[in-house]
């Protein structure tokens, strides 16, 4: 195929996929299982605690089998949960999570794009234990993929039989059970650019004992993913191993490249304001001193072409920025040692005896460019004011390493006497800033389960979990040591007293004395000798508990007649009580290492619950009523943080004939604040792109938002001096924002209504087809989100609301006429003040056929997006979400599975549909302007295996066969993917790769 079709192929309607995909496409189970012919088998859906002879949802669910997943090839689970179309970008996987300060390479899910904490992940039913602090999450690393037997998707509000965080739905992961023998497994993998390397292996012993009475399984396994650098990768404006910013998504157009001003020379200024506009010194590649004029009329130049200049050595300088896409990761390396057992034994109907065990260690890396220093990084308090002369004993001392150039272009700017001037520079001296992570996840849950009562089953359970973190970094400094390290002299008088008059030393005595090393940051490699005593190692440690002990009954009562099944109840309480602590090295707790303040985080909570759930079938077997069944459920729960809160559904199921079933759910779920919403202390950051309400206010403006403005001092100082309310570039970028938990928060309540329709057109002879479509609307109120800070600013000037103005810090007047009055700080808080709401259609086709001995088994999964929105606070415009990268319109999944003999033909198809830019990035609305519209992306995955002797499979498989490169999208942190040049959660961005595997039984 030539690259032009390909083009058009990438590019087509879903329609023009879809049909490929049906005729060149392994399966997701159907949603109704088939039952072997003999005596009813009680089987449990997701969705119900109540086992039926006819167990079906009557929320939309969806079934990975254990056929796909092995299909599939997918080391973790994530990876093939993505290619369902209900489920969105997740917030952390391999390939978005390189710029983290915690949870590196940690894997979620987020069902309906409501957020990894809005969908419950469950083991076998039941609750497993957070790999985030402070989260509910569930990281899905720790997960043994192989010991699967599927995975159940559940959409829509499920809180009233499962407890809170099921606001979105559920992920049920099920592990295979009453295996009888041994199997082992090995796979290899590679990219076809030759990195990536992957490689797993897995082994599972069971045994069945006590004439079947009992059984044990025990699971091991092995995988090791390997990194991909961004340097290697392109997009399809080209290659990614060139910085670009430019959000002008036209290839030929893109700003590239686009180096970033912090370079390893360092750049020198002597002005605060001329070190915004690019001016003052920097070194040129032979290591001369140069001066450093704006980049659009001299020759401090970041981007590709050679400007000629004039130099001090009168050579001409090429690009002199620093290029940090060389030393981006793209996929972090992840290692996995996973183990899982399960076992039963039945002393007797009414006691069996049953244990689950999961153990995980998981290692992950991260490597990024060198520090952007800045030397208000080091003083912020002054703005970055580096002292370069110092007064010792009434005698003024001049900092030898200061060039003669910048030392004599360098005046007072403070006040003190003194010169002093600023600077940046990349600390590559230190190297990368890396992270290593190591997470110890175990979990154990046991208990005994039975028959009493002439059919009733019990069940009585006790679990618990643990995640443990610990993480080291590197690259970060000390700016505390920075300090004393840049205030340094020519000792000259012999100020220590060791009789060396020609030495550099540390001005301040108890600097010396704790080993300060005098820093020079003038040139490329200047920092080396000083960085044992500048750098600051960065650790992390993290702790979540979980336990919960739980007690539950279900079985038949009585039946209403008409010839309806009986009704079927569960009853039950469970309680839980969670913990997290997260804390980070002290220089990182109090921001004294170049990031942000990052406090440490303890918290707990814990609730008792109890639900119950009715399905009552009304008839069966009448004209127009095949069947006909209503059902509902209520859990109560009471929080030691949020007390009481309710949740419940209720819904029919309606079969006018055998072939055709209409289901309808209502449901009122719940999500209580987690630890890190409720406890975490502010949190630092510094925002950008904020616009202060009240810039160009002048004396003479009348209304209410200038009137509120001029009431700061500062403001009114700064408008005397300039006429109207200016703020420097400086100013602009400086404002800090803290905000953290609030131990005040409620709950949020979701309402999830869900209507649609089965279609299994057995009458017809067309066995094995089942058709769903279900439309699907859920509503979140009292939602938790941190107040927008541009709300916040608009609100307090414009509407007067003085309680949001209360955190607005502003300059005082004291610090001149060019920066009084701008904004220091504009915080925020966790409120119950959002809303969100999603809506649309998911239709799926399911379908099994032999065409004599070839097997065939097809599967389509499609979601089309009404809606999908987010409303911040009351009186907020709704940021639009529906149509966006990450939750595009329409997506779908196909799946083809032929097998004859012992060859099987396995493949997958995925489509997203086109998307837009996050319009909060953009200022447009999703859709109406085609400069931010990415185009669609099909993908397509492949497996072929061989079965010999019904004891060994040989397969070979391959992702994205198409060699997809993703959108462009610049380094504008789209979604959750810092530091790429495209969303990596949503696009694949690794390109075509290749696997091979075997499996043994026994």
């Amino acid at each position: 195929m030539t690259k032009e079709l390909l083009k058009k192929f990438r590019s087509s309607a879903a329609p023009v996929a879809l049909a490929l995909a049906m005729i060149s496409m392994p399966a997701f189970a159907q949603e109704a299982q088939t039952v072997a012919a003999g005596p009813p088998v009680e089987i449990v859906v997701t969705g119900s605690r109540i086992a039926s002879p006819a167990a079906t949802a009557a929320s939309p669910l969806q079934v990975v089998s254990v056929e796909q997943i092995q299909n599939s090839g997918a080391t973790n689970i994530q990876d093939l949960l993505l290619e369902n179309p209900a489920i969105g970008t997740p917030s952390i996987s391999r390939t978005n999570s390189g710029f983290n300060t915690s949870s590196v390479g940690v894997a979620t899910v987020d069902l309906r794009n409501l957020g990894i904490d809005r969908t419950l992940v469950l083991v076998n039913g039941r609750r497993f234990v957070s790999g985030i602090p402070g989260s509910s999450a569930v990281d899905l690393n720790v997960i043994p993929t192989q010991f699967l037997e599927r995975v159940e998707i559940l959409t829509g509000g499920a809180s009233a039989v499962y407890g809170s965080d099921a606001v979105a739905g559920v992920v049920n992961m099920i592990y295979r059970k009453n295996f009888d023998g041994i199997e082992l497994g090995a796979q290899t993998g590679v990219s076809e650019r030759g990195d990536g390397f992957d490689w797993q292996a897995n082994a599972l012993v069971g045994k069945n004992f006590a004439d079947g009475r009992g059984n044990i399984m025990v699971f091991a396994g092995y995988s090791k993913q390997g990194e991909v650098r961004k340097a290697d990768r392109s997009t399809e404006a080209g290659s990614s191993a060139i910085d670009s910013t430019s959000l002008d998504l036209t290839p030929n157009q893109r700003d590239a490249p686009n180096f970033s001003g912090f370079a390893p020379q360092g750049r020198y200024f002597t002005d605060q304001f001329t070190s915004r506009r690019g001016g003052g010194f920097t070194f040129a590649p032979n290591g001369s001193l140069r001066p450093c004029f704006s980049r659009n009329g001299g020759i401090c130049n970041l981007t590709g072409t050679s400007l000629a200049g004039s130099a001090l050595d009168g050579t001409t300088i090429g690009p002199d920025g620093f290029n940090r896409s060389a030393f981006r990761t793209l996929a972090v390396p992840l290692e996995r040692y996973v183990g899982a057992m399960r076992a039963n034994f039945e002393l007797s109907p009414a006691v069996n005896l049953f244990l689950e065990g999961n153990y995980a260690r998981t290692k992950a890396s991260t490597s990024i460019e060198p520090f952007p220093l800045g030397s208000d990084d080091i003083f912020p308090d002054t703005g970055g004011q580096v002292p370069i002369e110092s007064l010792v004993g009434g005698t003024v001392y001049r900092n030898p390493f200061v060039p003669d150039a910048i030392f004599n272009d360098a005046s007072d700017t403070n006040g003190d006497g003194l010169r002093d001037i600023f600077f940046t520079k990349r600390l590559a001296d230190f190297g990368p800033r890396t992270s290593s992570a190591k997470r110890d996840t175990f979990r154990i849950a046991g208990g005994i389960n039975g028959e009493v009562f002439g059919g009733f089953k019990y069940e009585v359970y006790g679990i618990y979990g643990q995640t443990k973190e610990a993480q080291v970094g590197s690259g970060q400094f000390n700016s505390l040591n920075f300090q004393q390290a840049l205030n340094a002299i020519r000792d000259v008088n012999d100020i220590d007293g060791d009789g060396n008059r020609t030495e550099i030393i540390c001005v301040n005595a108890a600097a010396r004395a704790n080993g300060c090393v005098p820093a020079n940051i003038y040139g490329v490699g200047s920092l080396t000798p000083a960085t044992g005593y500048l750098a600051a190692p960065q650790t992390l440690d993290t702790k979540v508990t979980q336990t919960v002990a739980g007690a539950s009954l279900t079985g038949n009562l009585f039946s209403l007649g008409l010839g309806a099944d009986p009704v079927g109840i569960a009853i039950g309480t469970e309680y839980r009580r969670e913990t997290s602590s997260s804390a980070f090295d002290t220089l990182s707790q109090l921001g004294l290492n170049g990031g942000n303040k990052l406090p440490s985080t303890r918290g707990e909570f814990d609730v008792i619950e109890g639900y119950a759930e009715a399905i009552v079938p009304i008839l069966s077997d009448r004209p127009f009523f095949n069947s006909l069944s209503l059902r509902g459920a209520i859990r109560v729960s009471k929080y030691s943080t949020v007390g009481t809160t309710l949740s419940y559904n209720y819904g029919a199921e309606w079969s006018p004939v055998e072939d055709i079933k209409f289901r309808v759910m209502q449901a009122r779920s719940v999500r209580a604040p987690n630890v890190a919403e409720l406890f975490e202390p502010p949190q630092q950051d510094f925002p950008q792109d904020l616009v202060d309400p009240c810039t160009d206010v002048t004396a003479a403006d009348t209304g209410v938002l200038a009137q509120n403005c001029r009431s700061a001092v500062g403001v009114s100082a700064n408008i005397a001096a300039n006429d109207a309310f200016a703020v420097s570039q400086a100013d602009a970028q400086g404002i800090t924002s803290f905000a953290g938990g609030n131990p005040r928060l409620q709950e949020e309540k979701g309402t999830s209504f869900t209507a649609g329709v089965v279609i299994a057109p057995k009458s017809l002879g067309i066995n094995n087809l089942v058709v769903t479509v279900d439309y699907f609307n859920i509503r979140i109120k009292d939602a938790i989100e941190n107040l927008p800070l541009q709300f916040i600013l608009d609100q307090c000037y414009a509407q007067s609301n003085t309680t949001l103005c209360n955190f607005i810090k502003r300059r005082p007047a004291v610090q001149g006429p060019n920066n009084s009055g701008s904004l220091d700080e504009v915080n925020s808080a966790r409120l119950n003040s959002g809303g969100l709401q999603t809506s649309g259609i998911d239709a799926t086709l399911s379908y099994r056929y032999d065409f004599g001995d070839v097997k065939t088994n097809i599967y389509v999964a499609y979601t089309h997006l009404f809606k999908g929105y987010q409303i911040p606070i009351d009186g907020a415009s709704r940021d639009e979400f529906a149509g966006e990268i990450g939750a595009s319109k329409n997506r779908f999944t196909a799946n083809l599975g032929l097998e004859y003999g012992g060859v099987g033909v396995s493949m997958t198809g995925t489509y997203i549909g086109p998307a837009s830019i996050d319009d909060q990035l953009t200022g447009v609305k999703p859709g109406s302007d085609p400069l931010y519209r990415v185009h669609s992306e099909f993908y397509l995955d492949a497996q072929v295996k061989f079965k010999v002797q019904d004891r060994f499979e040989f397969y070979i498989g391959g992702d994205n066969l198409l060699d997809n490169k993703p959108p462009y999208l610049a380094d504008i942190g789209v979604g959750e993917s810092a530091g790429q040049d495209t969303d990596t959660g949503t696009y694949d961005a690794l390109g075509r790769r290749f696997y091979a595997g075997v499996r043994v039984k026994f």
